[in-house]
């Protein structure tokens, strides 16, 4: 069934990722080297998005917040080409539920937590409003961050 719109507003679905890209991602984190086969993804497919969110949690998780915001910074410029393609006009939610979505909601929480560990100004305020925007059941739980 599909989603009602909220406020008026129609979800923002981004188009199924090809199945070939998903298989390479999996093969990528499941690598003896996980970040070299993860940028090889990225270069063959600069505009799927899981990848920058998974190069910018694994920068995270490794202590590089500066690799983290280059990575999640382009996933998040990437994921607006996204969901604006896919209609998105300014407002409205890209929800969690649409698992391809999940890749910019992901980059752009990589964005706030990696803004957050340089203590650039203003941007993790940002980056938890947009994402409570476009995802307003909260499923990376950051209302209270």
């Amino acid at each position: 069934m599909p989603e009602l719109p909220l406020h008026g507003v129609t979800p923002t679905h981004i188009p199924e990722w090809p199945a070939e890209t998903v298989a390479a991602l999996e093969a990528a984190t499941a690598a003896d080297d996980p970040m070299s086969a993860l940028r090889d993804v990225a270069a063959g497919a600069p505009s799927f998005l899981p990848v920058w969110a998974e190069l910018a949690e694994r920068s995270l998780d490794a202590g590089d917040p500066i690799a983290a915001y280059a990575f999640a910074r382009v996933g998040y410029h990437r994921g607006l080409d996204a969901i604006r393609g896919a209609g998105w006009r300014g407002q409205g939610p890209a929800p969690w539920s649409h698992e391809p979505n999940r890749g910019f909601l992901r980059s752009l929480d990589a964005l706030r937590r990696a803004a957050a560990a340089i203590n650039e100004p203003g941007e993790p305020d940002r980056c938890r409003d947009f994402l409570l925007q476009l995802d307003p059941e909260d499923h990376l739980g950051v209302a209270e961050q």
